[in-house]
Formats: structure tokens, C-alpha cells, sequence
């Protein structure tokens, strides 16, 4: 017997699903015909703008309202930009600038390329205090480790974003900062009294509360002192008690993708995952990237049977699909915004956030020499570097714990080195490299990633990005005297 039409479609009403190619599969479309709230695109979906214009022009013949998301961070996390590097910077050095007003002007372009291609739902900003320097997974996502500083930054982004007409969805609720493991592979724990996480992790969740948010997106952590063993997705004190009550949180609840390790392994798989993140009082359900219509149906299936053995309350999905379509409501209204997209700030913005610690000299015609870095799941894979931007300049690309210096260093010559990289601090062979080359050659080192307390010893100078981005290599370059 099939699902009682009624119950799937308010099923369908709480799931954000996704599909694979440039172009929608009719089933995708029809689902959001039949209730589905809406979609959420990858770098799978994107080739080129006219063609995610098209993308969604087509979902919304499935429904006018269909809530169309993106992970479009800037910086190391983008969409829209996979195949080259995002043109602005990323929050690490919008953090690292300072500049309050330049980060809502970032934001509000990115939210107006979003707007143009029909886009209504931003998966971002990421609000995490990166408290860890071993941070796998947030890092130069993150705004900065001063709380204050990242509040003030949070506000700033999603005010700009929804000027543009796209809703911000803030993340990762209640903060996944301070954790050193991935939650796409193993479920983090931030073992800190709540205490702590009202100094260190939650005052920028209350500025963009404060500010608006339309989404906050929850976290697969686990915080004992609030959560037991479970992840914050699972947690009703979490997401009601400390969101809702205490900070007062009115918008929609968006949990992280369900088919992450972090939520599907400690709820047996992603069906029961979504059926226990509604019972929290989560409102939104993103899925995951991989999806198909038979995976969308049985999530809904999995939440109609809650609802006929008790495990689910029929008021409370009610209420989640309801706020998923006040979700909906308020950015067709919002749609429309005069607002344009100037990627130039972005490249301006990376400029004004390089930092150089030592002398930039005698660099003519030096190796450069970049060092292999694995990407997270978050990132993708996105090219990175100062490869695109050099101007007749040699580059090399190597793994650290597989390369002699002394290989390299007879490569270079007479020739400095430059040696490019991203957490250099915690690479595998990395710091080793980097000394051993120093110890008898003039290098120039410089770090895309996290922005670690660790420096390394006897280079001529060490520059700081503050991310990977197509604008952080261009500015990179640029500051080294190479760029094209």
C-alpha cells in the first residue's frame, strides 16, 4: 500500500533533496511538484551561469516557491566558482582585515550573483570560532578565534546576503570551532561546560540572530555538558532550549547534510537521522549531495511512519514544514534586488588581507614549488595556488613527505625558492621540508591555509593568505612581484 498522499506531501515539506548533472532529472522536478521544499546544488550542478540560470528556471516549473541552496562561502568553500577558485577571499581574511563594512559589501555580492542566477537559499556564512589550530574541517572558513570579532563579522555577512534577497543560513550551530575531527567522517565531540560555549562559541549565533538570520544550520557535534552522546542535530536542548529559548531564534533550523558520518552512523542511516532531527525540532533536512528520487522517498516514508508509531508528533512536523515555507515565502518577497555582483572587491578585499613577516627581496625568476594538500569533503576539489597567476615563472607541485631537498634545491639553482602551501603547521613532512631547504637555500614561504602559531625558521619571509581562494593566489602573487 502506498503513503497516504496528505502525510507524504507534508513529509516532502521539511526535506531539502539534491540531484546529480547540470541538468534537473524530471523526477527531481516533479517531487517539488508533489511538496518537496526544495533542492540544493553542488559542483556537480554548475557548469556555467546561464546554464544554472536554466537549472532553476526549470525547478521552479515544478513549484514557484521551490527553495533552491547553495554552499557558497567564498573563499575555499564555493559552488559557483569550482572549477577555478572563488574570486573573494573567504571569511579567514575578511576576519583578518578587520573591516566590518567590507565584509557585508563582500557578502552582499555574493548574495547578488546568487539572486541573478535564481538561487534563494545560502548555505553560509560559517559563524564557527576556529578556537583549534588542528581544525580539519572549519579553519579559514572561519571569521577568526576572537569571538567578538566573529560576532561582529556574522552580523555583517547575513545582513548582506539578505540584502541581496537570499537567506542566510548561519553555521554550525552551537559552534564547531573547537573540534579537531571531521563530522562528514566520525561524529566530533566539544567536551566544554556551557559555560565555555556561551564565552567562546555562541556570541556570534546571537549577533546573526540579532541581525536577522533567516536559517541556522545545525552541527554533527557532540557536546555532552547539552547533548549527552548524542550530535546537536539529535538534541532538543540544543535546538529549542538554547536556539529558540534562550536566544530567541524564530527562523528555520536547517540540519547539516543527514548523510554526513556524523548524523547517519549514530542514527542508523539517513531515514532515521531525519526522523530524529524533526523530533529535536529541526525544520529543514538537507539530505546530502548524493540523491536520488528513491532516496528522497524513503526518507519521507521513514517520517510517515513516525508519525503512524508515535515517534513523531503530526503538530510537530506541522510546524517544521510550515517554517520551511515561511522560508520559502520570505525569499519571493525578498526576490528582485537592484543589487549587483563585483568580483573586483573580492580580488581588492584578498589584497588588503596578505600579511608578510620579513623581506620580499631578491626574488626574481625563483621556483616555486607547491606542496600536495589533501582537500575536506566541505571544499571539494577546487584548483588553489599561485599557479594561474604567475608570469613566466616555474612551478612544481610535489608531495612533502615524498621529496628530497636536496632534489629541489639542485632543480632551483642560483634560483630562490618559494614554497606554497596550506597548514603548513600540521602537513605530513611539511615543517621538516620547509627546514631542511631553508638550512642551506634562500626560501620564501608561503601559507594559504589556517593561520597556525606556528612559523618556520630561517626563511627570508613567510606570507599569510588567509585562505586558498582564486583571489588569496592572485594577491599572493601580486605581493611577491610575479603576478601576470
Amino acid at each position: 500500500m502506498g503513503l497516504d498522499p496528505g502525510l507524504r506531501r507534508l513529509a516532502l515539506g521539511t526535506l531539502l533533496a539534491a540531484y546529480p548533472g547540470p541538468v534537473p532529472p524530471d523526477w527531481a522536478v516533479d517531487l517539488l511538484a508533489d511538496g518537496l521544499a526544495g533542492h540544493t546544488l553542488f559542483g556537480t550542478n554548475v557548469h556555467n551561469p546561464a546554464q544554472v540560470a536554466a537549472s532553476t528556471a526549470a525547478l521552479r516549473a515544478g513549484r514557484p516557491d521551490a527553495l533552491i541552496a547553495i554552499d557558497e562561502e567564498g573563499g575555499d568553500v564555493t559552488r559557483l566558482a569550482h572549477a577555478t577558485g572563488s574570486p573573494y577571499p573567504g571569511n579567514a581574511a575578511l576576519g583578518a582585515i578587520g573591516d566590518v563594512a567590507l565584509t557585508r559589501r563582500v557578502y552582499q555580492s555574493i548574495g547578488a550573483e546568487l539572486a541573478a542566477l535564481g538561487i534563494t537559499v545560502n548555505l553560509a556564512p560559517t559563524v564557527d570560532v576556529n578556537t583549534a589550530d588542528d581544525n580539519p574541517v572549519i579553519g579559514t572558513r572561519s571569521f577568526g578565534a576572537d569571538p567578538v570579532r566573529v560576532a561582529a563579522h556574522s552580523a555583517a555577512a547575513v545582513a548582506g546576503l539578505q540584502a541581496a534577497g537570499v537567506a542566510a543560513c548561519a553555521k554550525h550551530f552551537p559552534g564547531h570551532g573547537a573540534t579537531v575531527t571531521d563530522s562528514h567522517h566520525e561524529l566530533p565531540t566539544v567536551d566544554a561546560p556551557l559555560s565555555l560555549l556561551r564565552q567562546r562559541d555562541l556570541p556570534p549565533f546571537a549577533a546573526i540572530v540579532a541581525a536577522g538570520a533567516r536559517a541556522v544550520m545545525t552541527a554533527h557535534i557532540r557536546v555532552p555538558a547539552l547533548t549527552g552522546a548524542d550530535p546537536a542535530t539529535f538534541s532538543r536542548a540544543v535546538l529549542v532550549d538554547l536556539l529558540r529559548t534562550e536566544y530567541g531564534f524564530t527562523g528555520t533550523v536547517i540540519t547539516d547534510a543527514l548523510e554526513m558520518k556524523g548524523a547517519a552512523v549514530a542514527a542508523g542511516g539517513v531515514g532515521p537521522a531525519a526522523v530524529r532531527a524533526l523530533s529535536a525540532g529541526a525544520d529543514l533536512l538537507c539530505i546530502g549531495a548524493r540523491v536520488d528520487a528513491e532516496m528522497v522517498e524513503r526518507v519521507a516514508a521513514e517520517i510517515v511512519d513516525a508519525l503512524a508509531d508515535g515517534r513523531l508528533a503530526r503538530a510537530r512536523v506541522e510546524e517544521a514544514a510550515g517554517r520551511a515555507a515561511d522560508l520559502a515565502a520570505w525569499t519571493r518577497a525578498a526576490s528582485g534586488s537592484s543589487a549587483t555582483g563585483d568580483t573586483e572587491l573580492g580580488y581588492a578585499a584578498a589584497r588588503r588581507a596578505v600579511r608578510v613577516d620579513g623581506l620580499l627581496t631578491g626574488l626574481e625568476q625563483p621556483l616555486v614549488v607547491q606542496l600536495h594538500t589533501e582537500s575536506t569533503i566541505a571544499e571539494g576539489r577546487v584548483p588553489w595556488g599561485l599557479g594561474p597567476h604567475l608570469d613566466g615563472v616555474s612551478e612544481i607541485r610535489v608531495i612533502a613527505t615524498e621529496t628530497d631537498p636536496a632534489t629541489l634545491r639542485e632543480l632551483a639553482g642560483e634560483r630562490p625558492i618559494v614554497l606554497v602551501g596550506r597548514h603548513l603547521h600540521r602537513l605530513p613532512g611539511g615543517p621538516e621540508l620547509i627546514a631542511d631547504l631553508a638550512a642551506q637555500h634562500p626560501v620564501t614561504v608561503v601559507e594559504m591555509g589556517w593561520p597556525a602559531q606556528w612559523r618556520p625558521t630561517g626563511v627570508r619571509a613567510f606570507v599569510t593568505t588567509y585562505g586558498a581562494s582564486h583571489a588569496n593566489g592572485r594577491a599572493a602573487a601580486e605581493v611577491l612581484g610575479l603576478a601576470r
